[in-house]
């Protein structure tokens, strides 16, 4: 058996004392984490992530401060905004741990008091705005709420870094309310667009008409010019026929007042035979008069041409030539001799 005698004892115990005491000298700090150190209960130092060593007995670890970025939920609230209607809020707050020196001796309670101080300032921004911009304006909101927190959070080490609204409910009553708003309002704006549409259309319609017009006219007075302009030529040519048969008269040639009066003749029994109303076609001229007109073009044709009149046609051709004008002239009587006598 071990002999242990009253020294052996008192060793052991000595240098199990020992043991203990440089054991928690040692500090082992992990990375994300500041452990801040006090001695005989006063702040001294902060030690950062790594292997460190107390003083033994007058050293010891105050606070272990996390400094990575934490996220806080914001408990749900009633808000009264500015047109007094009342909403339910809630959200979540980011933050981080800048100084943990301050963050542990700056303030009492760390978390409850940033939810806190969120709370407050989520009441006094949005209370100060109406209900609609609440609805529309989370970004101003989260914003607003984001500087004034960080702010305050300053003097404690603590940077916030988000704060964000999760949801706004407005009561049940108040959303009906909304809706129907919503609907009336889209109501309205579709009977404007409507409106603007059919007046659009009537502008391009009545656009489009006057156009049409304006080119009608145009067309028209085209016409016209054309019309005027053919009537002009026509006319020219006319007066130029009409001189040069004038010329030929003048020049003792008969034949080019036949075929002037031959040829007017033919157009109008072709305008007689044309004519839609007419059914019967009573002519106080003999056929025979027509054919010897016909001949007489013919032979003024050939003649101007230099070749040969045409010949009459045959007797077994059911032709014949024109009749010769009848002379109904009374007979000439010899003027009765001055002498009184008999006439010889």
């Amino acid at each position: 058996m071990l002999d242990l005698t009253g020294g052996s004892i008192l060793g052991l115990i000595l240098i199990g004392f020992i043991a203990v005491i440089a054991w928690s000298s040692i500090k082992i700090v992990p990375q994300g984490s500041d452990f801040t150190v006090e001695r005989f209960g006063k702040y001294t130092r902060t030690l950062a992530p790594g292997l460190h060593f107390l003083v033994p007995i007058m050293e010891q670890v105050g606070a272990r401060m996390n400094k990575k970025e934490q996220v806080l939920d914001i408990p749900s609230q009633d808000v009264i905004t500015r047109d007094n209607a009342m909403v339910r809020v809630d959200g979540v707050t980011f933050f981080q741990v800048l100084n943990a020196a301050r963050a542990a001796y700056e303030v009492e309670a760390l978390e409850p008091s940033i939810i806190n101080l969120t709370l407050t300032n989520i009441r006094t921004v949005m209370g100060s705005m109406d209900l609609d911009e609440l609805l529309s304006n989370r970004d101003v909101i989260n914003t607003k709420l984001l500087h004034v927190v960080d702010a305050a959070t300053e003097a404690w080490g603590i940077k916030v870094t988000r704060i964000e609204i999760k949801d706004i409910a407005p009561p049940r009553d108040l959303v009906d309310s909304m809706a129907r708003q919503m609907k009336a309002e889209r109501d309205k704006r579709a009977q404007i667009l409507e409106s603007e549409g059919l007046r659009q259309a009537a502008i391009l319609k009545a656009e489009g008409a006057k156009q049409a017009v304006v080119l009608e006219a145009e067309g028209r007075r085209e016409a016209a010019f054309k019309d005027a302009e053919a009537r002009e030529r026509f006319a020219k040519a006319e007066a130029e026929a009409t001189r040069m048969v004038s010329e030929a008269i003048a020049a003792g040639n008969v034949q080019a007042i036949n075929y002037f009066v031959a040829n007017n003749y033919v157009k109008a029994l072709e305008a007689l035979a044309k004519a839609p109303n007419t059914k019967i076609i009573m002519m106080p001229l003999e056929a025979s008069s027509v054919i010897g007109s016909l001949a007489g073009l013919a032979q003024i044709t050939g003649e101007a041409f230099g070749g040969d009149a045409p010949k009459a046609a045959p007797s077994g051709s059911g032709q014949r030539p024109p009749a010769s004008p009848r002379n109904n002239a009374p007979p000439r009587v010899p003027p009765a001799s001055y002498g009184g006598g008999e006439p010889s």
